[in-house]
């Protein structure tokens, strides 16, 4: 059924993720089936074919896709968000139990530490490895304006020391270090190469580096979230997540436990999977999750990957929706008002960052919704990662109107319809945004 939005005539229809060969049997499903090859690696599917009078039938149009397109891009950018999350384990340990990590202040009043600059100096030399610098554009959230000051040298001697840490980890992923450790030059360098403004055409990056840095500095969730973007559209999705564990059941626990059993247990210890890096690449028809790499081993690709699925929890009253945890740029009365109007009853769960994201996707919870405040402008780099996950794991993203999100036109997502709503199925989908029709004029946002 498509969703319509009350400010436009038009009618947008859900994205395809909602297709029925995603999550069922169905007639498309059992017609593919005979022309289906898997390929051995998990995350890389074969290109399909529908005939015409089976893709008319069930109004669906597929496109055939290169088996390998995407593939070496990904698995660069899972390497490296990989390499990111074990360099933030290190700084938030520092962070929270020794007190002696760096934390300035930005003009929007949120916390950076020494990880943001750190970790995008560090994707951005991989990534530039990998393609070649003249090759890779990034849209990143930090500059070098503050590490760049006189009275910054010793900020800087420590970001230049963690980016050096986490290259010479670099062998462990297959990935050539550079020859001498990089100097304080060379690190602002690589942040600075971070300057792409982003556009409808071409193919760019997106990197938060630590989203959810207010959460890093509590020892709470955070994300690293890395995306490609390809003439506009989100092609392929990384979100590094060292504070969510790989199995559910840890997630009822309160994050101040969790940082006691953290400090009691060791990078090397199978005995919790504390953290994970979760992945997708555009019309791969799958969502994967790999645990972080425990110290001292070597990285394989796909590194014990395992497919993840959006919950299939269509009744309200079942089902968990995430908001943010700060007032500031989300109105939690709105969304628990709306949360009441669709009959949803469990509390919501309040989640730093694009954790939200990976929750939807791993089936954790069924709904996000973010409505901000007037004047608050969304970034790209808040949501590429995670879109691309969501609806490969089979779930949909759109603002509250229906229209798939715009990154085409810049760092932010101009033309913003209210807010954003990301579930794990048509069904919930399609109860929120009639329930936000009808409360948005009530609304004081």
């Amino acid at each position: 059924m498509p969703i319509s939005s009350p400010n436009s005539a038009a009618k947008i229809r859900l994205p395809r993720p909602l297709l029925p060969y995603r999550n069922s049997p169905s007639i498309l499903h059992q017609n593919l089936l005979p022309k289906l090859q898997i390929h051995p690696v998990p995350h890389l599917r074969c290109a399909k074919t529908v005939n015409s009078a089976t893709a008319q039938n069930c109004n669906v149009e597929f496109e055939s896709m290169d088996l390998q397109k995407y593939a070496r891009e990904l698995e660069v950018a899972v390497k490296a968000v990989h390499m990111a999350s074990l360099l933030c384990c290190r700084v938030q340990e520092s962070l929270t139990f020794n007190r002696n990590v760096n934390v300035q202040s930005k003009d929007d009043d949120s916390p950076v530490t020494v990880a943001d600059w750190s970790v995008q100096a560090t994707v951005s030399w991989v990534l530039s490895e990998a393609f070649g610098s003249e090759n890779v554009s990034i849209v990143a959230e930090e500059d070098v304006e503050t590490l760049s000051r006189c009275d910054s040298v010793g900020l800087l001697n420590a970001v230049a020391k963690t980016v050096n840490d986490s290259l010479a980890e670099a062998p462990s992923f297959g990935i050539r270090p550079p020859a001498a450790p990089l100097n304080t030059s060379e690190v602002l360098e690589a942040i600075s190469r971070c300057n792409s403004p982003g556009g409808p055409t071409g193919r760019f990056w997106v990197l938060d580096p630590v989203d959810g840095t207010l959460g890093f500095v509590r020892g709470d969730q955070y994300a690293i979230a890395l995306a490609l973007i390809e003439d506009g559209e989100p092609v392929l999705g990384v979100l590094g997540c060292p504070n969510y564990p790989m199995k559910k059941e840890w997630l009822s626990y309160q994050n101040g436990y969790q940082r006691i059993v953290s400090r009691l247990t060791s990078l090397s210890s199978t005995s919790w999977d504390r953290g994970c890096v979760i992945y997708a690449k555009k019309e791969s028809g799958g969502a994967w999750m790999q645990p972080l790499l425990e110290k001292e081993k070597k990285f394989v690709w796909p590194n014990s990957a395992r497919e993840i699925k959006v919950s299939t929890i269509d009744n309200p009253a079942l089902a968990t929706f995430c908001e943010p945890v700060e007032k500031a740029n989300s109105s939690h009365s709105f969304t628990a008002g709306l949360a009441h109007s669709v009959g949803l009853r469990n509390e919501p769960l309040r989640v730093y960052s694009m954790v939200k994201y990976a929750a939807i996707a791993r089936g954790d919870a069924e709904i996000f919704m973010k409505f901000a405040r007037a004047g608050y402008k969304e970034k790209i780099w808040d949501h590429a990662a995670g879109v691309v996950i969501i609806r490969e794991a089979g779930g949909v993203v759109t603002d509250a109107g229906g229209h798939p999100l715009c990154f085409s036109r810049g760092m932010y997502l101009e033309g913003l319809d209210r807010g954003i709503i990301a579930s794990s199925g048509a069904t919930l989908h399609e109860k929120i945004i009639r329930a936000v029709d009808a409360s948005w004029n009530s609304s004081s946002l």
